[in-house]
């Protein structure tokens, strides 16, 4: 049996081999680079919850470019900091079936700010996402992306949850999350819980050819039907895929 610095090494080396035979682009590395970083989350990262939520990256390393190289999409609004940076805002607006925004208007977004170097130094992600990811979940998800496993044939990282201590939190409710997203486009009935599916559209004033599927957000978010609580929520938010089982942070 490996000793476990051995495994380690041994896994990460395969994981960089996979993330180049991705891509040849050097943003892969970059993001690679930033995915090691999260092994001491503590040094590289704070975190600062409001009405939103922030990540901070104390020793940045993406640019701006990497994102629109990864998802193809750039953002809804491009303003400039008074430091000397960038501010980006990705807006994502509910739709009908036909991909039509609603009236009243329910949206969220995620804002990125860059410094002047052109480095990544926040990431932010407003109120009501976190009626669907609340901060102490969606902080514990960050964290948990250390020593994640990588699924190859679907290019998704799959979190270690045995790594990491349980919290003491309150699952979203059905009521709650209905008050806040209103109506999901579709329910579907399983024995043990209902799989509420909402559609977001990202504003995004340009999308590269035969990337235009990373606009169109389908969120799952499924509710346990004995207590209503809310366990799991799954989405693809411009081109990023997150699934969180709150369920398996919990004390």
């Amino acid at each position: 049996m490996f000793p476990y610095w051995l495994a380690k090494i041994i896994r990460l080396t395969g994981l960089l081999l996979l993330l180049i035979s991705l891509s040849g682009c050097i943003y892969w590395l970059r993001a690679y680079q930033t995915y090691l970083q999260m092994n001491d989350f503590d040094r590289y990262f704070s975190v600062k919850v409001a009405d939103d939520f922030t990540l901070y990256f104390n020793e940045p390393i993406l640019y701006k470019q990497d994102f629109v190289d990864l998802a193809k999409l750039y953002p809804s609004v491009d303003l400039p900091t008074s430091t000397g940076g960038r501010r980006w805002r990705y807006l994502f607006r509910k739709v009908d079936a036909n991909n039509k925004a609603l009236t009243p208007e329910i949206k969220f977004y995620a804002d990125l700010e860059f410094n002047a170097d052109k480095r990544l130094i926040a990431w932010s992600f407003s109120s009501l996402f976190l009626q669907i990811a609340p901060p102490q979940f969606l902080e514990i998800s960050l964290r948990s992306i250390a020593g994640a496993s990588i699924d190859k044939d679907k290019k998704q990282l799959k979190a270690n949850t045995d790594l990491l201590g349980k919290i003491s939190a309150e699952l979203p409710t059905q009521m709650a999350v209905l008050a806040q997203l209103g109506e999901p486009l579709e329910i579907k009935d399983e024995p043990e819980q209902d799989i509420y599916v909402y559609r977001f559209l990202l504003d995004s004033p340009r999308i590269e050819a035969g990337y235009e599927s990373n606009a169109l957000n389908e969120v799952k978010l499924s509710f346990d039907k004995k207590n209503h609580a809310l366990f799991n929520m799954a989405g693809n938010f411009a081109g990023l895929k997150i699934a969180i089982d709150y369920r398996k942070f919990l004390k």
